[in-house]
């Protein structure tokens, strides 16, 4: 990746068109992240500006968010002292990767107050921070900073803003003669000859190594290796461009590695496959969105994922334990014979024997057998030990079965789970808490103020696919349920994963063709524990030959009248499908 200084100019020169626009509504969905909507000024849309220590960020989002009952204490800050005002001005800092957002308001008395939101994107240390225009002092941040933390600047309520500390680089958009650009560049180098793009990096701020990498490849031209007279073309020819708001977004995928960067300008020194985007806020969601959502999910089911490995984990210990008494119980039978070896020759054993050979007329094979006695019982009494034990071990087989075929539904139910966690997005997650506690796995969250009333229709993942035909996804059991046993008509295709746990899909109406029902099934195979699997087997049938078992576990059907396909996701032609939750 690469938000350097000239990413974040350009997502400045972007973000001119809030200018003059109202902030409609603040949200704070997680810790990390504020959503602000804004309206006028011939825009409409969401701004996103994340402090997340992984993926800090700020660009328009298309994302929905799953937002708190309860808003926290930075939000409703920001909400009393920004939501309705005027954006004035959006500034970045030097051609540091700060940004500033400045908000007239009226306050309550009808006064007018300046505030200016200030966010810091700076890896693990970045910040969004309110101040006050006229005194510079922090309102508050989504971060505090304390005296412990920080010995150089603090971002607390009450305290004066500093910003963080100056690196001493110069900015690459003043330097405009190739003389200068020399004279920084060989005092960059000092006496040890640096690489060029490291030479560049310590030179000037703002740019990336990445920047750096691409500049200094521009400048081998026709293969030559780089000098300073083209590295000054290279290095002038990119300032210029971005002097001019000429921002050509790409995300650059290396064809060994798979890894992906992005840049404001495309990346001809990395060989693979590259995808240009219209704005640079495309670009940035297309490179965070899935990122960024995946670890905040993970974060947030990280509880779930605990519990429901867990209970796998105990079930299948369960499961193991009943194999070794159903092993044993095998051996019933045999306590049936020595208990009437012993009835059959009672005559012979005395009182005080500790064992006894007799004959086995059961078995020809065997001649004689040594049955061990308590000695403190009588005969009769020793007979009637092993009868119990026989009758103990018999009774439990049934018992024992019928236990293990508990625990193995319960082993399938939480493998359905662990894979509807690893696709799940944050209002799936709720969806799967609500249903272990209905299940009585987990105990109700207690939480303060008003209960958030629960949708009786779930949301679903709705495709459209090449042939204009709807496709339907169930991405957990809730879901799952309602797709399969509501939403659903009896002439609706239904697929699933043959024998994997996965998710319930259904093309709905029965005028489609042989590419919906690929990519129905693809869709199958992708939401399914073998999502990264070729060759997939994939189940179809009509709704009307699936049905849930009474006393089933939730998400469960049988079905019958299927056909198998088999299928290998392809994740691009996924991708091109308009998808939408509704």
């Amino acid at each position: 990746m690469a938000l350097d200084g000239l990413v974040v100019r350009a997502v400045a020169a972007e973000l001119q068109r809030c200018v003059g626009a109202r902030i409609h509504k603040i949200h704070q969905p997680t810790e990390h992240d504020l959503v602000l909507s804004v309206r006028g000024s011939g825009v409409s849309g969401k701004l996103l500006l994340s402090a997340n220590p992984t993926y800090p960020r700020v660009h328009f989002t298309e994302a929905s968010f799953v937002n708190p009952l309860e808003a926290p204490m930075f939000c409703m800050l920001l909400r009393k002292h920004c939501e309705g005002g005027v954006i004035e001005a959006v500034r970045q800092i030097g051609r540091e990767r700060i940004l500033h957002i400045d908000v007239r308001q009226r306050d309550e008395l009808g006064d007018l107050s300046y505030k200016t939101i200030v966010i810091e994107i700076m890896g693990r240390h970045s910040n969004i921070i309110l101040l006050d225009q006229a005194s510079g002092t922090i309102h508050d941040g989504i971060h505090h900073v304390t005296p412990a933390i920080s010995s150089y600047r603090i971002v607390m309520p009450g305290s004066a803003y500093t910003p963080p500390p100056d690196q001493g680089k110069t900015d690459p958009l003043d330097v405009k003669d190739e003389e200068r650009f020399r004279a920084l560049l060989s005092e960059a180098m000092g006496d040890e000859p640096a690489p060029w793009h490291k030479a560049l990096v310590s030179a000037y701020s703002g740019l990336s190594p990445l920047a750096a990498k691409e500049i200094v490849h521009r400048a081998a031209e026709n293969g030559e290796t780089a000098n300073a007279s083209s590295l000054w073309k290279s290095f002038r020819s990119l300032m210029q461009a971005m002097e001019e708001d000429r921002y050509e977004p790409v995300i650059v995928t290396e064809a060994e590695s798979g890894k992906a960067s992005f840049s404001i300008t495309p990346l001809t020194h990395i060989s693979g496959q590259s995808v240009r985007y219209e704005t640079i806020s495309e670009c940035l969601e297309a490179y965070y969105g899935d990122k960024a959502e995946r670890d905040t999910v993970k974060q947030r089911a990280a509880d779930l994922i605990r519990f429901v490995q867990n209970e796998k984990a105990k079930n299948e210990a369960k499961i193991k334990k009943l194999e070794e008494t159903l092993h044993e119980a095998k051996d019933a039978e045999k306590f049936r014979v020595l208990g009437e070896l012993l009835t059959a020759y009672m005559h012979q054993i005395n009182r005080g024997d500790t064992s006894i050979e007799l004959v086995n007329f059961y078995d020809e094979e065997q001649a004689a057998v040594t049955i061990q006695l308590d000695p403190q019982l009588t005969p009769s009494e020793n007979a009637q030990r092993y009868f119990r034990k026989y009758t103990k071990q018999r009774n439990s087989l049934s018992v024992v079965a019928e236990q293990m075929e508990l625990a193995e539904a319960e082993v399938v139910y939480f493998e359905s789970l662990i894979q509807q966690l690893d696709n799940a997005s944050l209002a799936d997650i709720e969806e799967i808490r609500d249903e272990l506690v209905q299940q009585g796995y987990l105990r109700e969250r207690k939480s303060r103020g008003p209960k958030r009333k629960k949708s009786q229709n779930p949301a679903l993942l709705c495709y459209t696919s090449s042939e204009n035909v709807q496709i339907y996804v169930g991405k957990n059991n809730t879901q799952n349920e309602y797709l399969t046993n509501r939403l659903a008509s009896p002439s609706d295709t239904w697929l699933h994963t043959k024998d994997i746990p996965g998710s319930h899909v259904v093309i709905r109406g029965g005028d489609f063709g042989n590419a919906t029902l690929e990519e129905a099934a693809m869709l199958a195979a992708h939401y399914s524990q073998a999502k990264d699997s070729s060759m997939v087997p994939v189940d179809y049938t009509f709704i009307r030959h699936v049905r849930k078992p009474s006393g089933a576990k939730p998400g469960f059907v049988i079905y019958d009248h299927q056909k198998t396909l088999f299928i290998t996701p392809e994740p691009e032609r996924l991708k091109s499908l308009p998808s939408v939750v509704k």
